[in-house]
């Protein structure tokens, strides 16, 4: 057997695998590898060499990290959703500010052409910063005016959460305080955006 037959019948075996074991998985059993214990064994291996307090702290803002990470994807993709309720083409029209629009198409442009990174580069509007976000949404203000209790709140809370990733983003420290307050403003936009 050669070895393209030997990997066309592995990758059947694996397909035909996964198809008998999705109506277990739906029941929710679990099937295969336990991809979280590995993930945990594998930061456990990464992080060893690091004294005990800074592996705490760099464990709690990773908590951190992750809550701003989904909040900023989904501010990013109720923009997405509710501009492209409208039309297909939204971002390349009057709905997204100049500044903003000129801004992410150079980031884009930049990471493709000069980033040794292979990460994803096509979605434009995660070159968008807060602040740029915020524009987008107050831009379009009666698209979101039936979520967002004001543009005053939208830019508030924006403001302060950027102010706070750009903290992290540094791996700067940030007190229980203020961790305990940018918890709040996410589950605040959560509610209010319906998630």
């Amino acid at each position: 057997m050669s070895d393209l037959d030997a990997l066309r019948s592995w990758l059947f075996r694996s397909l035909m695998f996964e198809a008998d074991t999705e109506p277990f998985r739906r029941a929710g059993v679990r099937v295969g590898v336990d991809e979280t214990a590995t993930e945990n064994r594998l930061l456990e291996e990464a992080l060893a060499p690091f004294d005990l307090a800074t592996r705490n702290e760099a464990l709690r803002m990773g908590r951190l990290y992750s809550i701003i990470y989904c909040f900023e994807n989904s501010v990013r993709d109720l923009i997405r959703s509710r501009l492209s309720e409208q039309a297909d083409d939204w971002w390349d029209t009057p709905r997204v500010p100049k500044k903003v629009h000129d801004t992410a198409e150079n980031r884009l442009k930049d990471a493709e052409k000069n980033s040794w990174l292979e990460g994803v580069y096509k979605d434009v509007l995660g070159y968008v910063d807060f602040g740029g976000l915020s524009d987008i949404i107050v831009n379009n203000w009666s698209d979101f005016e039936d979520l967002i209790p004001s543009q005053h709140w939208l830019k508030q809370r924006l403001d302060e959460l950027e102010r706070a990733r750009n903290f992290i983003a540094h791996n700067r420290m940030i007190t229980s305080a203020e961790f305990r307050r940018l918890e709040m403003y996410v589950g605040d936009w959560n509610r209010q955006v319906g998630l």
